[in-house]
């Protein structure tokens, strides 16, 4: 019988269509920003190679302009300025402040621990270890000479102690961009010098806040003392000189025509100085100021600090804010005030690519640097340095702090002071407002709020809350100053929802003892009918009306003083030239000045091993290094 073998037949599967689940509209957006930031991560990988910023403006007052108002200088060179959002001030021959932080204190601050490498995903900065301010430059100098010696070689190969600012700046952004190797850096920052000292000495005639402080334990020191009122300027260079001049940082937010000699009470890194001690790459990353306000900064000691700055107009600014969100839009679906954390640095060359101006300082010891309101800027330190920095704000910040107050609320971000108090300060002391063009801006904004807090309180008594502001006596406002009784009543009057501080007037309701809530939100506040809520009134309309009217009397009478009425700078012809061999102003001799600049951790008498004492001149010291170009006060231009 034959036999047959059966074979085993595969049973052919069907073939089956896959069909993709439709995406949603949320998940097609990040897809699609996967891929931008794909692309634009490709650009990126080149590091610190090929990246060419633009310097922005140096300017060189004379010491006449020294002696005189630090913000009337300003005010001369802001239409230029400001074009740039940053600019460096270089002071004349002969200024040498002495060094005035205690270098033998043991006293310790903490610091903040940065992953350079992980520094453009946004995440928070850990704790750091706790230094006194000497034992911090020795550990800063001992970090840095082991980078160099492991990573800068000379032109024979072997290690080397000094490098140039343009090599480390490459450095910097490979291991931000393209390292696959950890580095970690301390950063001293935000360091509080009323209890840490300032690198300024103290005046003696009450112009810093910490007099305030002083008062508190029983010394009598007063600004508005008539003995120190009628004595005279001391001379540029002397040593009264740098305890009184406005161009120290403890002075400069009291200084005439600046809006926070108003405020009394001492706010940390506002009106009572932050300083900082930096470390080879530690950073401080991409931000803009509390308020909008303008920045000032002060390089003491150390290597350079290099800076990069953007314009502080709405475009340029958006489009910072832009780059940001598309760079991390997933991590500002959780976090939209992410970028108010300042732990974020990226390259300005994303913001290049997106068609943002942003420029360059180089900043050594002895120079200022100003920021604009509005203007964001970031930067890292280039070796071991110690600076000092604080805000002021002249008249014309009060656009920029209006646009800065809505984008707070926009956050729930509280301000660190209110807004609308210091725009009926600013009313209050109307004899400080000599210019037509920044007294209209008061008379505007005062109008903007005015009409605001008329309309919503009428619409709210229309709707059932009742006004009960004459059968309960409520504190009154102060308007000639924000003191500390004052800044403790506003932090009781947060709004719930945006955090917004109830100066003129707020809602509360019956069910709570403690919550209020600005006119804009009231109606989010509970589920209590609107007859258990009740409106409080700090400023009756006619008040406001009253003190509007005062204000644009007084822009009319300065208006027909004024042959040049009302010119501001957006009038004026833009200074900015974007021709890519176009320099702005002063960079040609600031280049030519530290032409041959090294960092230099080594051996040699100019090295940053010599860690600075109290009371020492460092002016000399660092420059002894650099070749300077030898320039006469009287032929220095702004």
């Amino acid at each position: 019988m034959a036999s047959h073998c059966y074979s085993r037949r595969r049973r052919v599967k069907p073939v089956q269509t896959y069909t993709a689940a439709a995406m949603t509209r949320e998940e097609e957006k990040l897809l699609q920003q996967a891929i931008e930031n794909s692309k634009k991560m490709t650009q990126l990988q080149r590091g610190g190679r090929d990246l060419v910023v633009p310097f922005g403006p140096t300017f060189f007052p004379t010491v006449e302009d020294f002696e005189g108002s630090p913000l009337d200088y300003i005010e001369k060179i802001r239409p230029i300025a400001q074009q740039y959002g940053v600019c460096k001030i270089v002071p004349p021959k002969g200024w040498n402040p002495p060094f005035s932080v205690d270098m033998k204190s043991e006293k310790k601050f903490q610091t903040k621990e940065q992953l350079l490498h992980r520094i453009q995903e946004g995440i928070s900065f850990g704790d750091g270890e706790e230094y006194s301010a000497s034992s911090y430059v020795q550990m800063a100098v001992k970090q840095t000479q082991q980078y160099f010696s492991e990573n800068v070689k000379d032109e024979h190969g072997n290690p080397s102690m000094t490098a140039t600012l343009e090599y480390l700046e490459k450095c910097y952004w490979d291991i931000v961009e393209i390292s696959h190797e950890e580095y970690t850096v301390e950063y001293g920052n935000d360091v509080d010098s009323h209890e840490f000292g300032s690198g300024f000495p103290r005046s003696e005639r009450g112009r810093g806040i910490q007099n305030a402080f002083a008062l508190d334990q029983g010394c009598h020191v007063s600004s508005n003392d008539e003995t120190l009122k009628k004595r005279t300027e001391p001379n540029f260079g002397t040593e009264e000189f740098y305890k009184e001049s406005y161009w120290n940082l403890n002075n400069i937010p009291n200084c005439p025509g600046s809006i926070l000699q108003y405020i009394k009470v001492g706010i940390n890194g506002i009106n009572v100085p932050w300083m900082y001690f930096g470390n080879l790459f530690s950073t401080f990353c991409w931000h803009n100021e509390d308020n909008y306000l303008y920045s000032i900064n002060y390089h003491h000691w150390g290597a350079p600090k290099l800076w990069y700055g953007v314009p502080g107009t709405e475009k340029d600014a958006s489009g910072l804010e832009q780059v940001f969100k598309s760079y991390l839009s997933m991590k500002m679906r959780d976090d939209p005030d992410l970028l108010h954390h300042i732990t974020t640095m990226f390259s300005p060359r994303l913001l290049q690519i997106a068609e943002v101006p942003v420029y360059k300082l180089i900043q050594y010891p002895g120079e200022f640097v100003v920021t604009f309101p509005m203007s964001f800027h970031g930067g890292f330190s280039l070796g071991p340095n110690v600076g000092e920095a604080v805000n002021f704000a002249t008249n014309d910040w009060i656009a920029q702090g209006a646009a800065a107050s809505e984008r707070y609320r926009s956050f729930s971000r509280p301000a660190v002071f209110s807004h609308d108090r210091l725009t009926f300060t600013m009313a209050y002391h109307l004899e400080e407002q000599k210019s037509y063009r920044t007294c209209k801006m008061l008379v505007d904004e005062l109008k903007r709020i005015m009409d605001e807090e008329i309309s919503l309180r009428s619409k709210l008594v229309k709707n059932g809350i009742c006004d009960i502001s004459k059968q309960v006596d409520l504190p009154r406002n102060r308007f000639d100053q924000l003191d500390e009784d004052s800044a403790d009543y506003d932090d009781k009057r947060l709004c719930f929802a945006c955090k917004h501080i109830c100066f003129l007037s707020c809602v509360a309701c019956k069910c709570s003892k403690s919550k209020v809530s600005c006119l804009r939100h009231s109606h989010y506040m509970c589920r209590c009918p609107f007859e258990d809520r009740f409106m409080m009134v700090w400023c009756t309309a006619e008040e406001m009306k009253k003190i509007h009217k005062r204000v644009k009397d007084h822009a009319e009478l300065l208006k027909s003083k004024e042959e040049d009425v009302y010119e501001t700078s957006e009038n004026k012809t833009d200074l900015v030239n974007n021709d890519d061999n176009f320099l702005a102003p002063g960079v040609l001799e600031d280049l030519r000045r530290h032409d041959s600049y090294v960092v230099n951790v080594g051996e040699s008498p100019s090295s940053l091993q010599h860690v600075p004492f109290c009371g020492k001149r460092l002016i000399v010291g660092d420059q002894s290094a650099v070749k300077s170009v030898k320039t006469s006060p009287k032929k220095r231009k702004i």
